[in-house]
């Protein structure tokens, strides 16, 4: 994959638009509280963008000057025949990074293939090191398969391997140290991440049992000495590390710490519809203009293009005067 000269997207605050986020299905073999209820309607088969549709739609943006595209979910790998799709997107001319988010589950079996497809970089989803609470947290996880997974990642030779916590009082704000510990000892990158109320999950009190960034922070900072890291990804992580070790500790705070300056994102959801913030509901809806235009490229990068002018310039997540998003996580698209 190579450089090469291409026009920006820019939405009219200013910020370049360089970065999708590709959800590929929302579908998922976890229930984890914080994204999902635990008895979820999905979208009907035929709503979902098709393998060649999703391949359209990469190399759309690509051409218009994204150069990351990262797949998510629910969970990517359980889409049927999605390593056709990564090889594909792996070969579009621009694109920099391939990336993938995963709960890290069909992960053992697929290692080879998505290193073979040129994905670099690939987050997992680990909110334990405790098989017993990991089980709770996912609701139907287990814990020995992602361990498994992580393995055959490294062993595959994936460039880098990042943990996200996603830290809940009373549920897992204990596990703050071993969580570090686990990534530390195995050469991992790890980021905390503050929850995001997305959906009703079933959960009462989700802002009480919010743990910020600074509150992980200063756990950590109470055995190990941490110091701000010029690393910079496109994610909005803040990275941190420990003298030492090359693992970057990273925080993300979309409550504490609004990132929405820096916002360099979009979503795709599996249904086709356009995101432009993970905390509104502004959208443009992709798979019609698909659909009802068969091939026609200039008019989906039109559309694409078009909907810059309505990204939001921040959202609003816990704000009592602000609408509270019913889309749930895995719908959206981590």
């Amino acid at each position: 994959m190579s450089q090469i000269p291409s026009p920006q997207l820019v939405d009219r605050f200013g910020r370049v638009v360089d970065y999708l986020r590709l959800s590929v299905t929302d579908r998922c073999d976890f229930r984890c509280v914080y994204c999902m209820s635990d008895k979820m309607e999905f979208v009907p088969r035929q709503q979902l963008l098709t393998l060649e549709e999703l391949a359209f739609l990469g190399r759309a943006f690509v051409e218009l000057g994204v150069s990351r595209i990262r797949l998510t979910g629910g969970e990517p790998l359980v889409r049927r025949n999605v390593t056709e799709l990564i090889h594909q997107l792996g070969q579009l001319v621009g694109l920099n990074e391939l990336l993938l988010t995963t709960n890290g589950s069909q992960l053992a079996g697929v290692a080879d293939d998505l290193v073979a497809a040129s994905v670099q970089r690939i987050n997992i989803s680990l909110d334990s090191v405790d098989p017993v609470r990991f089980a709770a947290i996912t609701r139907t996880g287990d814990l020995s398969s992602v361990l498994k997974g992580i393995r055959a990642a490294q062993q595959a030779g994936v460039e880098r391997i990042k943990i996200n916590s996603v830290i809940m009082r009373s549920q897992n704000d204990d596990e703050v140290i071993p969580l570090l510990e686990f990534a530390l000892e195995r050469g991992l990158d790890i980021s905390f991440i503050e929850e995001m109320p997305l959906g009703d999950t079933g959960r009462e009190d989700r802002h009480g049992q919010l743990v910020s960034s600074e509150e992980i922070r200063q756990q950590i900072s109470s055995v190990y000495s941490l110091s701000a890291s010029a690393v910079v990804t496109p994610g909005p992580s803040r990275y941190y590390q420990i003298k030492g070790s090359d693992s970057r500790i990273g925080f993300i705070s979309p409550n504490s710490h609004n990132f929405c300056e820096s916002c360099n994102r979009v979503r795709v959801t599996c249904e086709g519809r356009l995101l432009l913030c993970l905390g509104n509901e502004h959208s443009v809806d992709l798979r019609h203009v698909i659909r009802s235009s068969p091939g026609d490229m200039a008019a989906l990068k039109q559309a694409i293009t078009d909907a810059m002018q309505i990204k939001p310039e921040k959202h609003h997540f816990y704000d009592a005067d602000q609408p509270q998003m019913v889309r749930f996580m895995n719908a959206t698209g981590g």
